[in-house]
């Protein structure tokens, strides 16, 4: 019997959440409760509509010509999309079958041995590595930097094509020798194929005050021009590659 999964939205023709254009599926729930998420509707894993993996498929495969001539492929976000492992896997085999390929979108903490399973049927995962101070880490996400460090390794060791993802957060994010520290460890990882350091916006800050959460950072600011040059300086040291998203 196939599993259901429970999908918060759909978006047909996404340009930034890997290569080409991409089928971009937002799972419901997420672990995490980072201070500058600007999907907290996806936390709640009971909420969404339910999918069964035919019935996604369906619907990937309607935009399959515009996938394939962009070289674009699926990409499962969220939320935490790794929380519907069973789910992913199944829709992923079927991406496969057609020829379509699969990017996941992952914080990392989540780890088990269906995802091992899925990692056999990714071609790229972008990691969000909020910060590389386990005590920083863990004040913005509410969760321990370990298990994100720890699939780390095991893409490392199954060479799955990863790009890392860092949010630049004025008074957050932004301890410099922090994110020096993070890019001499990501020295250690050849499948790290580019680094993307996306500005903290927020756009999400409304759905906070409907869902009625606390938002920490109404007076935060966006980075500077000259921050995030500091920051791409950083990453780009031994040859990184670095884009942003701005």
């Amino acid at each position: 019997m196939s599993k259901l999964g429970r999908i918060h939205s759909l978006e047909s023709f996404g340009t930034v959440d890997g290569p080409g254009i991409r089928f971009v599926v937002f799972m419901q729930g997420c672990p995490l409760r980072c201070q500058f998420c600007h999907n907290p509707d996806t936390w709640d894993v009971t909420l969404g509509d339910e999918y069964t993996p035919d019935k996604l498929m369906e619907e990937i495969l309607k935009y399959k010509a515009y996938i394939k001539h962009s070289s674009g492929g699926v990409t499962f976000t969220g939320g935490e999309p790794l929380l519907q492992a069973e789910f992913i896997l199944e829709v992923s085999k079927k991406c496969k079958e057609n020829g379509i390929s699969v990017a996941i979108d992952t914080s990392g903490y989540i780890f088990n041995n269906t995802i091992k399973e899925l990692m056999e049927y990714t071609d790229l995962v972008l990691l969000d590595i909020k910060n590389y101070d386990p005590i920083v880490y863990k004040n913005v996400t509410g969760v321990s930097l370990s298990p994100t460090l720890n699939f780390l390794d095991y893409l490392r060791e199954k060479n799955v094509a990863t790009w890392v993802r860092y949010i630049l957060v004025p008074n957050l994010t932004d301890n410099l020798d922090s994110v020096r520290r993070l890019s001499a460890h990501l020295d250690e990882y050849p499948n790290v194929e580019k680094i993307e350091l996306l500005p903290f916006h927020k756009m999400g800050e409304y759905k906070w005050e409907e869902l009625g959460l606390d938002y920490k950072l109404h007076d935060t600011k966006e980075p500077s021009k000259e921050l995030m040059q500091q920051v791409i300086e950083i990453f780009e040291t031994n040859g990184k590659v670095v884009s942003t998203n701005t």
